[in-house]
């Protein structure tokens, strides 16, 4: 049974990769609480915006995955 609150992990794997529409799967995900970081005085902060996205682009593509198996 699948977790709602998750970003799937074939999505993570894809995003991962490189590949742009899973990567912006994640981004939608995500979009609500970026918005919620993004608040300054009651109004979304663009640049913060942009920098959170930025951030979790950069992250995915640091990302590795365990070797080991489980």
């Amino acid at each position: 049974m699948r977790n709602p609150k998750l970003v799937p992990y074939e999505t993570i794997v894809r995003a991962t990769s490189g590949e742009p529409e899973a990567i912006d799967e994640v981004l939608r995900h995500y979009s609500k609480r970026i918005r919620l970081a993004s608040l300054e005085n009651g109004h979304v902060n663009k640049d913060t915006e942009d920098n959170i996205k930025r951030r979790l682009v950069a992250a995915l593509f640091k990302f590795r995955f365990d070797e080991r198996e489980v």
